[in-house]
């Protein structure tokens, strides 16, 4: 270790750390897209119809937005030991993210520069790849001994059996979750046309599979948790923010759906016209074909007791 200037040799030095998720990026990135372009066209709009379409972009975007990878989180700040072969001991602040596609570990020393090394790590484990190939590479890149310990608590030997519990259930949810996805997509095509109450029965489907969503990914919460014990403190999983935006956003649709139905029943017209694209537009064109329609009839009229006066002259 002297030879090496306090280097360790077994290790490299370079470490590519994960930091966000390409998939997550890309839908993201889609939706402000569409958003900007939805907002761009949105002044063109007439009337009342601005006001809705407005609102409709506003919630579809929030809805859109959902798949996000942090469903469960657990955090502390605490004394452990940096790697292996080695007593060092630092003071690092340790998270442990749970999303529907894997986890993410990580690891910020405070301060950030501890022995001439910049401590701040964040590494990913899909559940896509086998998680024991994950957990050899962190062992191949020399990955600190915190992030190996959680890391190693979601392999296939490990005995709190994480990653069945995590996998499977984030496997569900998340087909459920694309599931409510498909539902909203409906729901948009619907209220561009005249059957509105049938977006209203799509937005509660919506919901609806966003509850299943949660609920699936809930079943871990129903066996014991395993404890993480790193240093001298402990500390598990909790539910995180995504797993509340999930749970807004099925309140929503459901609040959404149930008004939709209730108005549909009550002023079925009006929810109609509310909802219906360029319902200003629609009156102006009923206003010029009726315009048009009169004037046909009145040359029709026009034209007919001209050939009646011409046949009368004849006969005459």
């Amino acid at each position: 270790m002297t030879f090496y200037d306090d280097i360790y040799p077994f290790y490299p030095l370079q470490r590519t750390s994960f930091i966000f998720s390409g998939r997550l990026l890309t839908i993201i990135l889609v939706f402000l897209m569409l958003a900007l372009s939805l907002f761009i066209i949105l002044p063109g709009i007439r009337g009342k119809s601005r006001l809705f379409w407005l609102l409709r972009i506003v919630i579809s975007l929030f809805i859109a937005l959902n798949f996000t990878n942090d469903w469960a989180e657990a955090r502390m700040t605490t004394n452990a030991t940096y790697k292996s072969f080695s007593n060092s001991v630092i003071n690092a602040e340790i998270g442990l993210h749970v999303g529907l596609y894997g986890i993410n570990v990580t690891l910020r020393g405070e301060p950030v520069m501890q022995f001439n090394e910049t401590i701040d790590y964040n590494e990913m484990f899909s559940w896509q790849d086998t998680i024991e190939d994950g957990y050899k590479d962190a062992l191949e890149k020399g990955l600190p001994n915190p992030i190996l310990y959680i890391a190693e608590k979601f392999t296939l030997s490990s005995p709190c059996g994480l990653v069945f519990q995590y996998r499977y259930s984030g496997r569900y949810a998340s087909a459920t979750l694309w599931t409510a996805f498909c539902c909203w997509m409906l729901a948009n095509i619907l209220f561009s046309m005249p059957v509105v109450l049938y977006a209203g029965y799509m937005m509660l489907a919506t919901a609806a599979f966003i509850f299943f969503s949660m609920a699936s990914f809930s079943t871990i919460m129903n066996v014991p948790r395993c404890v993480f014990s790193i240093g001298t403190d402990t500390f598990h999983t909790e539910y995180s923010h995504s797993f509340w935006l999930a749970l807004s956003t099925g309140v929503l649709c459901a609040i959404i759906g149930i008004l939709i139905v209730i108005f549909d029943l009550l002023m079925p017209e009006k929810i109609k016209m509310a909802f219906s694209v360029g319902a200003d537009g629609c009156e102006e064109e009923e206003q010029l074909y009726m315009g048009a329609y009169l004037n046909s009839v009145f040359l029709d009229g026009v034209t007919v007791s001209s050939m009646t006066s011409k046949m009368t002259s004849v006969s005459w």
